[in-house]
């Protein structure tokens, strides 16, 4: 039998539930419904290791898996063989969107791998990106919520192919994508062959974030910014280890895309109590709470802050400022960002220190 819920911690879901929010780091490989796996491996002849939903989670999403990086990737190896259809595609964009919607996120920027998505059927990777820009068209007219993209590259790829979904990524502009992301194995390699596309990409108008320092060095957040013009930084949980290093993110007023729950599946940190999120703020590291990959997680933004809330001990008024912090941070054109912090600001509803929580 379930234990039940506390009333207390109930109210506190629902209060934060109908806070609108804002995701910057939600990767679209991430987001796939355990129900639409089932229903396209139906359709599309997908083998399974089981038909049964709960059979099948395991190998989709974090369960009863000890803390561990590479374990955590090796999650998308099954997830990634479901873009077998122009119409798989299209559904697996359009949900995730939705799903973001139903948890009251108003502001998402969406982040896909196009070589991921064309790979399993030899799509291009024009078609896959026109594919998503269309679902996510249809999401954002049948549900209220904006929406942005942003392209990734994976660490592991030829510079011929990175400088490819770059093009694309430009190319898009003018279809929701507003920039170009690097992620991946850290370790094993290397930022800086791809200097030259970020630093190209950035001459075109698109904005750069690079995942860095999540179970690489905190050098690799220098990397990003230095040679691939970070924007932001996605997790960047290991800046605390070189200060010369957080004093660079603040220098350059350079966001960090967190992510609790998933930095505690990759054993990125040990306990939650540990997570610099709530210290980086203290020092005036812009900061940011945000999904990552939901479904694999088995997580919302809702579920986040909760996490922030309880699990590192923020307070709930902090919680409030890193959702502006989101909003000053998206990769909008000036005016169109300067019109989301304020509209956050007026839906926000007002938390001071004194504020009593929900019993």
């Amino acid at each position: 039998m379930q234990e039940a819920i506390p009333a207390h911690q109930r109210n506190m879901r629902s209060m934060l539930a109908a806070w609108p929010k804002i995701d910057l780091h939600r990767h679209l490989e991430g987001s796939l419904r355990l129900s639409t796996l089932a229903e396209i491996a139906r359709e599309h002849g997908v083998d399974l290791p089981s038909w049964d939903l709960e059979e099948l989670r395991p190998y989709v999403q974090i369960v009863d898996d000890p803390p561990d990086f590479q374990g955590f990737l090796s999650k998308f190896k099954l997830l990634r063989r479901f873009y077998s259809t122009r119409e798989a595609v299209m559904r697996i964009a359009y949900e995730a969107v939705a799903d973001a919607a139903t948890d009251n996120v108003k502001y998402l920027e969406l982040r896909f791998n196009p070589v991921a998505l064309a790979k399993v059927q030899g799509f291009s990777y024009e078609e896959v990106a026109d594919w998503v820009v269309s679902a996510v068209d249809k999401a954002q007219r049948d549900h209220d919520i904006r929406v942005r993209l942003i392209a990734q590259i994976g660490r592991d790829e030829s510079v011929a192919v990175a400088r490819q979904v770059a093009e694309v990524a430009a190319a898009f502009q003018n279809q929701g994508f507003v920039g170009l992301d690097l992620a991946g194995d850290e370790i094993t390699y290397p930022a800086q062959r791809f200097a030259k596309i970020f630093q190209w990409a950035k001459a075109q108008g698109l904005h750069v974030t690079v995942h860095a320092a999540e179970a690489g060095p905190a050098s690799n957040i220098r990397d990003a910014i230095e040679l691939l013009g970070a924007d932001r930084i996605g997790h960047g949980v290991r800046a605390m280890e070189d200060l010369a290093v957080m004093d660079l993110v603040i220098k350059h007023n350079v966001t960090l895309e967190m992510c609790p729950t998933s930095n505690l599946q990759t054993g990125v940190i040990s306990k939650l109590g540990q997570h610099p999120l709530w210290a980086y703020q203290q020092v005036g590291i812009p900061v940011t709470i945000n999904t990552d990959d939901p479904s694999i997680s088995n997580t919302t933004l809702t579920d986040e802050y909760l996490v922030a809330l309880r699990g590192i001990g923020i307070p709930l008024r902090v919680i409030r400022q890193m959702i502006l912090t989101a909003a000053e941070s998206a990769f909008l054109p000036e005016a169109e960002r300067q019109r989301l912090a304020r509209w956050f600001h007026q839906a926000l509803p007002p938390v001071c220190s004194s504020t009593i929580l929900p019993p």
